[in-house]
């Protein structure tokens, strides 16, 4: 059984600390005011593709969002991969706003939406999968050329499964958690789902995705991971599937320590 106890990772000056910020953001009622989450969603859009390479920025990401001026000096690639992460985030807010259990087809239907434009599709020697539609890897994949070696591909369905059961638990028990738990929380099924690398690329986008919907559902400020938090994304050589140039870093833990740090001026 899940409890607070799971989530008690850090210290508790860096507890009180997060639990009096997001009291504060509550009591100001900065989250209802107008186009706060609009704004909002569109930071974490930008920071997310960021770290996977895009150049658009904040500004231009509104632009192209509300008025469809697409920047002239950004590729197609960088300008798809940002409308896609866009509605998979609001497909997933709208997703966890039912309150059902999510499963393995709700991870894939994610995926498929974060890829849709940007995914492709490859052939083995084991079969043909595509990203665009969120197709399970069938392939290996390991954290930069002679890194560490994430679970084999024949391994993750079932890891995926048993994710989707420690979510549902965590989920359930959150409602009960302090605002500091409830961060630790989120930031663990991050790093689970990471780990798990489930896919052949957009790891990373659905991690976070799945994180920053996680604290939506709380009522939480979502965390903004960027590119420069060098205590967050390894920075180095990107992962690769075995004989390929696929990308696939290896993740840390973000941590709530780590989170108060990047907030402060």
């Amino acid at each position: 059984m899940i409890s607070q106890k799971n989530f008690t990772k850090m210290a508790a000056p860096y507890r009180a600390a997060l639990n009096q910020l997001v009291d504060q953001f509550r009591a100001l009622g900065i989250g209802e005011q107008i186009d706060f989450a609009k704004f909002y969603l569109y930071a974490l859009v930008t920071h997310s593709t960021a770290i996977e390479g895009s150049t658009v920025t904040e500004r231009e990401n509104a632009l192209m969002f509300e008025d469809g001026i697409l920047p002239a000096k950004r590729n197609l690639t960088e300008q798809l991969m940002n409308f896609d992460l866009k509605k998979a985030y609001e497909q997933a807010f709208a997703l966890l706003a039912t309150g059902r259990e999510l499963n393995v087809q709700d991870f894939q239907t994610l995926s498929a939406a974060v890829m849709k434009n940007t995914g492709s599709q490859y052939n083995t020697v084991l079969g043909s999968f595509d990203a665009s539609a969120g197709d399970l890897r069938l392939v290996n994949v390991s954290a930069g050329r002679g890194g560490k070696s994430y679970l084999s591909w024949q391994k993750v369905p079932a890891a995926l499964a048993r994710f989707c059961g420690w979510l549902r638990e965590a989920r359930r028990a959150a409602v009960a958690l302090d605002a500091a738990a409830q961060y630790e929380m989120t930031f663990e099924a991050h790093y689970r789902l990471v780990q798990i690398h489930p896919w052949i690329d957009g790891n990373g986008r659905v991690s976070r995705l799945l994180m920053n919907a996680l604290q939506h559902e709380h009522g939480l400020l979502p965390t903004i991971v960027q590119r420069e938090h060098n205590s967050f994304i390894r920075r180095g050589s990107g992962g690769r599937r075995r004989g390929s140039g696929c990308g696939a870093s290896r993740p840390r833990r973000i941590t709530t320590r780590g989170i108060l740090c990047a907030w402060s001026p």
